[in-house]
C-alpha cells in the first residue's frame, strides 16, 4: 500500500494524437522515477476513456466528467504532472480541464499552451514583438490558394506544417509545386490549418528554459545535426539524428542565443519547462517553434541539457511538482 505521508500525484500520459506512443514512454520515465517519493498514479488519457493504473498495475476507469476513480472513492489528487504531448495535454484542454477541478498540473497555464502549439498563432505573436522568424504564408481548408503567390513568398524548398501537431507529424519539405499541392492535402487531414514557412538554410538549436527553484534557467545549449533532410521524426526518435550537448559555438552567440531564449519563455509568459528551436546563419537567428511539454526520457534533449547543468532527473521531476503545490 501506499505511504499516507505521501502527497498523490496523477501521471496523465498518453493523449489521443500522433504522440501518444511517445507520452507513454515519458510518463512511464516520470512514474518510476518519482514513485518513491510520491504515491504516483498513472493516468491513461484517451478519447472519451480515461484508466487509472495504480501501484499493482490494476486497472480503474475515470468517469471524466467528475474525475472520481472507480474503486477509489477516497482518492484525492495533489498534482497531476502533465506527461501528454500533443493534444490534449499540450494545447490547453489538459490545464483546463483541470484548473476547474482545482487541481494544480504542472507546466504552463491553458492560454499559454494553446497559444505555443498554435504554430501559426504562435509564430504571428512573437513575430509582432520583434523575433525573427521565416517568410511564411497562412492557409485554412477554407481557403482557395495560388501555389504560385505562395511560391513567390516562400520559394523552394520550404516546410508545409500542420498548425496544431508535435514531433514533427504533418511537417513535410517539399522542392516543387506537384509535391506542395500533395503535401498539403496530406497536411489538412491532420489540421484545417497549415503552415508554409520557407527554408532557412543554416544550423539547428534547441534550448531549453524551465522554472527551477523559484528562478529561470536557460539549460546548455544543443546543435541537432540529422542525417535525415530535416529533424523529422525519424531523427528525433529513432536515432537518426545527433545532439551535441553543449553545442560547441562562440561565446558570443551562446550568450545571444539564451538571451533570445530567455526572452521568447517571458514574452510567451510560460512557465515549468519548456525548449525552443532555431535555425541560425549569417543572417541571424530565426525561430521556429517552443514545446512545453517536451520528451522526458533520459535520451530526451531536454533532459540531457539539465544533466549537462548537473540537474538530474528526479530533480527535475520533483521541482516541476513542488513548483505547483507549494
Amino acid at each position: 500500500m501506499n505511504a499516507d505521508n505521501l502527497k498523490n500525484i496523477g501521471i496523465i500520459m498518453g493523449g489521443y494524437s500522433h504522440e501518444h506512443k511517445i507520452s507513454l514512454e515519458s510518463g512511464n520515465v516520470v512514474y518510476e522515477t518519482l514513485k518513491e517519493n510520491f504515491n504516483c498514479y498513472r493516468i491513461l488519457i484517451k478519447k472519451n476513456d480515461w484508466t487509472l493504473i495504480d501501484e499493482n498495475d490494476n486497472l480503474h476507469k475515470i468517469d471524466i466528467p467528475s474525475f472520481q476513480v472507480n474503486g477509489c472513492p477516497n482518492l484525492v489528487f495533489d498534482c497531476i504532472f502533465n506527461a501528454i504531448h500533443g493534444t490534449p495535454g499540450e494545447d490547453g484542454k489538459m490545464q483546463k480541464y483541470f484548473d476547474d477541478k482545482n487541481i494544480p498540473i504542472t507546466g504552463c497555464d491553458s492560454f499559454q499552451s494553446e497559444l505555443t502549439f498554435d504554430k501559426i498563432k504562435c509564430l504571428n505573436f512573437l513575430s509582432s514583438k520583434g523575433i525573427r522568424v521565416a517568410p511564411s504564408v497562412n492557409l485554412l481548408t477554407s481557403n482557395e490558394y495560388d501555389i504560385e503567390e505562395i511560391e513567390q513568398t516562400v520559394g523552394f524548398p520550404c516546410f508545409i506544417k500542420a498548425s496544431n501537431s508535435g514531433s514533427s507529424f504533418g511537417v513535410y519539405k517539399v522542392y516543387n509545386k506537384t509535391e506542395m499541392k500533395k503535401c498539403l492535402e496530406a497536411a489538412f487531414k491532420i489540421d484545417n490549418k497549415v503552415l508554409i514557412e520557407a527554408f532557412i538554410e543554416g544550423r539547428e538549436f534547441s534550448v531549453g528554459v524551465i522554472s527551477y527553484e523559484g528562478s529561470q534557467l536557460v539549460l546548455p545549449i544543443t546543435e541537432i545535426i540529422t542525417s535525415n533532410d530535416f529533424f523529422d521524426y525519424e531523427a528525433k526518435y529513432e536515432g537518426k539524428a545527433q545532439e551535441i550537448t553543449p553545442a560547441i559555438i562562440p561565446n558570443e552567440l551562446e550568450t545571444e542565443l539564451k538571451l533570445i531564449s530567455k526572452n521568447i519563455y517571458n514574452l510567451l509568459e510560460l512557465k515549468g519547462l519548456s525548449r525552443s528551436e532555431f535555425i541560425i546563419n549569417e543572417n541571424g537567428i530565426y525561430y521556429l517553434e517552443t514545446n512545453t511539454v517536451p520528451g522526458l526520457t533520459s535520451e530526451s534533449i531536454l533532459p540531457q541539457q539539465a544533466k549537462c547543468a548537473n540537474i538530474d532527473l528526479k530533480d527535475l521531476f520533483i521541482n516541476a511538482i513542488n513548483e505547483v503545490i507549494i
